[in-house]
């Protein structure tokens, strides 16, 4: 099975630890001061022989984490999560490597729910959007409906975990290109939906977790409605199919839509397109050739390379320097 990101491979690697029978913390960062490279939600599984899966800091403080839990020093812990803050004073932030007047609290959970975890699971491997909330007082979780919007919380009550994927990327083309890219946008959070109508292509299909339908692409466009947390890749190699795809993507909000081709490609692509009456401004959204220039040739470069445009286009605009 492909990997699904950090929620599913730390909260399912969490659950089969405790079925062999080992003790396992959950730990969850709540919040950062300053810069950090682990955003608040993300989460660790620490085993009691110092296995761990995930990170809450890339490094900093694991070792501390670890050592305690291997030690034993949560293994009377009641049911309540107990919170952690590192980096508090000058000789702490030296100590675990982290930035001047950086601190990082994070909450550790030694008896969580099993049964919650493994509803949370199941609904990632269904492509569901959640939200895991745990109470500070006694440590009761439970799963909650969400959308893709509502991010990590936290308050007297205690904190809410976004689980899921909060993007989709809809892949047009079944092909080697489309079967290296699927799975690494899985990896990154995006549910990952495809479509081909090419019988060649599309019997062929076995991925699990990114299903393939075999409808046109404007049609299957038009039913999946892509929205401003959508990206839309045209990677099929065929005029006939891509263009359908990009003449219902262009003018939607997709927040991208690229078409994978050599830049001689593209300008006849948008030509066609302008043929096909689309407006300059739906015209001017396609990204093509599609990727980030890396250099890429091979379909696993290209992948890569698809990937990374699709991480800057969601993130925020950076200030200039």
């Amino acid at each position: 099975m492909p990997a699904r990101g950090n929620d599913h491979d730390v909260l399912s690697t969490a659950l089969r630890w405790r079925e062999h029978g080992h003790a396992v913390v959950l730990a969850t960062v709540l919040s950062t001061y300053g810069g950090s490279p682990r955003p608040p939600g993300a989460m660790a599984a620490i085993r009691d022989d110092g296995w761990v899966v995930g990170s809450v800091s890339g490094g900093c403080v694991e070792d501390d984490l670890v050592r305690e839990v291997v030690q034993g020093r949560w293994a009377q812990a009641g049911p309540a999560p107990v919170l952690r803050v590192f980096g508090v004073g000058a000789d702490e932030q030296a100590r675990y490597r982290l930035p001047c007047n950086n601190t990082l609290r994070v909450a550790l959970e030694a008896q969580w729910d099993p049964a919650v975890v493994r509803q949370a699971v199941a609904a990632i491997e269904a492509q569901c959007t959640v939200r895991r909330e745990v109470r500070w007082q006694d440590g009761l979780s439970a799963l909650l409906d969400a959308d893709p919007d509502q991010g990590f919380e936290e308050d007297a009550q205690g904190y809410r975990v976004p689980l899921g994927p909060h993007y989709r990327a809809l892949v047009v083309g079944a092909a080697e290109l489309g079967r290296y890219l699927a799975p690494l946008l899985m990896t990154l959070d995006f549910a990952v939906c495809v479509c081909d109508p090419r019988a060649e292509y599309a019997e062929g299909w076995d991925l699990d977790g990114a299903p393939l339908s075999r409808e046109q692409p404007d049609d299957w466009l038009r039913r999946l409605r892509p929205d401003a947390r959508t990206a839309v890749i045209a990677v099929s190699h065929d005029p006939k199919v891509d263009d359908l795809a990009l003449l219902e993507a262009l003018p939607s909000p997709a927040f991208y839509v690229g078409a994978i081709g050599s830049p001689l490609t593209t300008a006849k692509r948008r030509e066609r397109l302008r043929q096909l009456d689309l407006d300059e401004a739906a015209v001017a959204r396609l990204r093509g050739p599609v990727g980030l220039d890396i250099g890429s040739r091979t379909p696993a470069e290209i992948a890569v390379s698809i990937a990374a445009a699709l991480v800057q286009a969601r993130r925020p605009a950076r200030p200039s320097a």
